[in-house]
């Protein structure tokens, strides 16, 4: 065997024997400190698989001698947050959601809360700041289909909105008056409703629009178009539209009524959570 040792003629090193393109590898051994540093990976990773868990098995791990869980620390980590809020829990739980805003500490407390419930359970939908979206209300705003106050967006929070599953949930359908009424009259009925809010119309339609409005649509809307909170109308006469504001978006509307639908949240998420909502969403500027 070594006298099929072959030599570099340039280096004077052995080769290895694999060559490529006329390239020639030498067979320089590798450094030390690499050889102690590889060495002490290796002897690191056995202490690992002994002093912690390591080894996939079918059901789980090996253990390890330490006993170490992240999970388990994690879990730690959460019940000891939990203890430190329970106090503060129990009396959002005890007290009612307006008298909570008397008391700042309390206050405070569920604003935090509600505001960490909110990104997990509201934003999807009313957005990250809570600016709504089309056919998904503004929370920052004064505009409130079912009432701004915090006891009425509490109720509003824990029963939702067309949630069938609830039997409080708050509930309004607009019917369909592309089956009632005539194209024409749709039509002078979305150039009225614009005109209470200055958007752009056409003068010529608003006063047939207005003697359809007042047959079919001020019982819930009212006269001014001012809305009916009860009834969950919406106001007509201000600048803020769920389903769009210009005279062809009113029109559709309608014409073929879009409906929202949210989630009762009481049952899911427990009435202090739903009661921290309801104070972060107050607190955002709207509230009434």
């Amino acid at each position: 065997m070594s006298d099929k040792k072959e030599i570099d003629d340039i280096s004077g090193v052995e080769t290895t024997g694999h060559e490529w393109d006329g390239i020639k590898e030498l067979n320089n051994p590798l450094p030390r400190w690499w050889l102690w540093t590889f060495y002490g990976t290796v002897a690191w990773a056995i202490v690992y698989v002994i002093l912690f868990p390591a080894i996939p098995l079918l059901n789980g791990a090996t253990p390890g001698i330490l006993g170490y869980s992240s999970r388990g620390e994690l879990a730690k980590e959460v019940a000891a947050a939990d203890e430190a809020k329970a106090e503060f829990v129990t009396k959002i739980e005890a007290t009612d959601v307006t008298e909570i805003l008397g008391d700042s500490d309390l206050t405070r407390f569920a604003v935090q809360g509600g505001k960490s419930a909110y990104k997990v359970y509201c934003s999807q939908c009313h957005g990250a700041g809570a600016e709504g979206a089309s056919g998904y209300p503004n929370l920052n705003d004064d505009d409130w289909l079912w009432g701004g106050t915090v006891d009425e967006i509490y109720t509003t929070i824990a029963h939702g909105v067309r949630y069938e599953a609830d039997d409080d949930t708050r509930a309004s359908e607009m019917p369909a008056f592309g089956d009632i009424l005539e194209t024409a009259d749709i039509r002078a009925t979305a150039d009225f409703v614009a005109s209470l809010s200055g958007i752009e119309h056409d003068a010529a339609h608003v006063e047939t629009g207005k003697a359809v409005y007042e047959e079919n649509c001020a019982s819930c809307h009212g006269d001014s178009g001012e809305g009916i909170r009860e009834l969950g109308a919406p106001k007509l006469n201000d600048a803020l539209w769920l389903y769009g504001g210009t005279v062809d978006e009113i029109a559709t509307q309608i014409a073929k009524p879009k409906h929202g639908m949210m989630p009762a949240w009481q049952a899911r998420l427990g009435d202090a959570t739903v009661k921290q909502l309801a104070i972060y969403v107050h607190s955002l500027g709207g509230g009434e």
